[in-house]
């Protein structure tokens, strides 16, 4: 399976400041729930999405307050981005008060609102699947949107759910993070065919991004987004993405080459690149925000149901 390079995120300029945040906001967040588990703060196990954090920063205005956002076991960003509460989130995976669930979720099963997330690869796509089916019998202008990875692609249930969204016409948006690996295993040698020939097979529309310009990304998902809500039709779109870190927190088997390939496309690189002064000011009140919540979450009790 041959991936395309995306085009670098050559422009600090046409980013927000609120935008510049919120990657930076995930970027350190990850970055420090790493250090807490070196430092043995931790336990269970966590799964940094470090390299994707443009994905779900560029959906976010696109989506909707009442949109249902399904994500998966790498799913700090997509929370991070929609809430902007690194310290509930935190309180979660460390069992403290505070935590968005109680302190029993951790770091893979979170719900708010019309949130939530799963570590069981696939199970998401039936259940967004009804609540599409829902949204559509009610006559509402939302829609589902499941994140999965490129290893989902291997549970029946991704089929299953894509099927019945396109007999059904369902507003149902499958956003695929494509970073290469299967935690251990390249996409070489556990997948035939690509994501975008599977999708035709059900005859669902799908847009492979393969930039991380977030401007860019948002003009040309507006209007297919936009679609699947007033047409009520899936629509598949698939990120060639990088994970910089190993699957979880230390079992990266990937060559070394082959890291620093996925590190030379990191977008935090080329926006420190581009405006050396406005990214070091941003990228410092974010790293300072996320030592003091830390700080603050861990100094907490444990929740009633905490296990931390």
């Amino acid at each position: 399976m041959t991936i395309t390079e995306p085009s670098p995120l050559t422009s600090l300029s046409a980013l927000t400041d609120a935008d510049l945040d919120s990657l930076l906001l995930i970027r350190h967040f990850e970055q420090k729930l790493l250090e807490l588990f070196g430092a043995g703060k931790l336990n269970g196990t966590t799964h940094t999405c470090l390299g994707q954090e443009y994905v779900p920063v560029s959906l976010e205005p696109l989506l909707r307050q009442g949109d249902f956002l399904f994500s998966n076991h790498r799913g700090h960003g997509h929370y991070l981005a929609r809430f902007a509460d690194p310290a509930g989130l935190l309180a979660e995976i460390t069992g403290r008060e505070g935590a968005v669930c109680g302190g029993v979720g951790g770091s893979q099963h979170i719900f708010r609102d019309s949130y939530v997330s799963t570590g069981i690869q696939g199970e998401s796509l039936p259940v967004a699947a009804g609540a599409a089916l829902h949204f559509k019998r009610q006559g509402l202008p939302l829609l589902a949107c499941a994140y999965i990875g490129d290893g989902t692609w291997g549970e029946g249930s991704v089929y299953e759910a894509l099927n019945i969204a396109r007999l059904w016409e369902l507003p149902l948006l499958v956003v695929v993070e494509n970073n290469g690996i299967s935690q251990t295993t390249p996409n070489a040698v556990n997948m035939a065919g690509t994501v975008a020939d599977r999708a035709r097979a059900f005859d669902i529309e799908h847009h492979r991004v393969t930039t991380n310009d977030i401007p860019t990304i948002r003009a040309e998902l507006e209007p297919r987004i936009a679609r699947v809500r007033e047409q009520r039709m899936p629509l598949v779109v698939e990120f060639d993405t990088v994970r910089l870190g190993p699957h979880s927190k230390g079992d990266d088997t990937r060559p070394a080459e082959t890291v620093a390939a996925a590190q030379a496309r990191d977008w935090y690189t080329a926006c420190r690149e581009a405006d050396p002064e406005r990214f070091a000011a941003h990228d410092r009140t974010q790293r300072e925000l996320i030592d003091r919540v830390a700080a603050d979450v861990l100094a907490r009790p444990l929740a009633a149901g905490g296990t931390a």
